[in-house]
This record gives structure tokens, sequence and C-alpha cells, in this order.
């Protein structure tokens, strides 16, 4: 099982959304895509949690943690081989460990903890709540943004991981968003002449 929630090697810049529910992730994971003409990582868990909510009319539970994670890789590894330079993913295994610590009394599995912070990814993009709350079957903390906000804040920087806040709208998300990766595009093209 282990061996699931391993990233596969591979020589791209990885870019991970990262952010409460409801703030623009997939929207700018899409966009994103689309303009550096390659592919984006959807979120494995509303696939298997839409699933079982209409299979089941239940949420999330701990025992679900391990399978969406698994899913989240295979996403992100199979993608990975298709990617052009660059690829946007519209999570990673450490924000399900937020969600599991948000969710279960600060409790994550063992085993999602350790890939959660095994895995590496070039940036982050945390995603701010200035965006207006939609509803759906999955999301269910409308009341509890700034706090979700400030857990996610805290992980980046309890992890030393490198993170770039976007806010705003859309627009101004998106003209952020290619200034930074742009700079890494650089330094990965400049790094890979060298060699």
């Amino acid at each position: 099982m282990e061996e699931k929630l391993k990233q596969e090697p591979s020589n791209i810049i990885k870019i991970v959304m990262f952010g409460p529910e409801s703030t623009g992730k997939t929207t700018l994971a899409k966009a994103l895509a689309k303009y550096y003409d390659t592919v984006w990582v959807p979120e494995y868990a509303r696939e298997y949690l839409q699933e079982k909510w209409n299979r089941e009319q239940k949420t999330c539970e701990p025992k679900d943690l391990i399978p969406i994670a698994i899913g989240q890789m295979e996403f992100e590894n199979t993608l990975t081989k298709s990617a052009n330079k660059v690829l946007f993913s519209d999570t990673d295994l450490l924000e399900t460990k937020v969600y599991s610590e948000a969710y279960y009394t600060g409790s994550c599995d063992p085993l999602l903890e350790k890939y959660a912070l095994q895995n590496t990814y070039d940036l982050y993009f945390l995603t701010y709540i200035d965006v207006p709350w939609e509803k759906d079957d999955l999301r269910d903390k409308p009341n509890e943004r700034e706090a979700m906000f400030s857990y996610f804040e805290n992980t980046l920087q309890r992890y030393n991981k490198n993170y770039v806040l976007l806010k705003g709208d859309i627009e101004t998300r998106i003209s952020l968003a290619i200034q930074q990766i742009d700079k890494l595009l650089k330094k990965h093209d400049d790094t890979n002449r060298n060699r």
C-alpha cells in the first residue's frame, strides 16, 4: 500500500492549489493548465465522496482517507507523465492531512502523514477566502472559513513549504500566479541548461 502513496520521480515543476473549501482552487488549476498548455490533477476526494454521498448519504469518515490519498496519488502520478513542463494539482496529501486533523480531533493516519510530508512540490498557491462560498453536497463549513484558512496557512508555515497567497478576483489571482510560475520555469530551464 505504501507504494501507492509515493510520488513518482519526475523533472517537471509541480504546483498545488491549497486552501479551504470553495476558495477557487479548481477554477485556478484549470485556468493555469490551459494557459501553460498542460494538464491539471483533479481532486480525487470530490469524485470519491460524491459517489459515497449518492450511494449512502454519508460524508467523509476516517476510513475513507487512505483510499482518497491512494486515488489522489494515482491521478497525480498518471498525469505527471503527460504534463508539459508544469503540473497543477487541485490538492495534495498535505491538504488531506489538514482535513483529517480538522475533522477528526487532530488525528491523522500515520501512513497518510508520512507521505503528506514526504511528497514534494515546487510551490503552493494558498487560496484566500475572499470568494463567495458555494454550497454543494460535500461542503459543510461556511461559518468556519477564517479558522480553516488559518489552519491551512499555519500548516504551510510549520512544514516550511514554499507558498504564495492568492487573493482577489480570478484575473488578479491568475496574473500573480503566472508571474510566480514564469520565475520557476526560468530557474528550472537555467538549471537544466547548466547540467
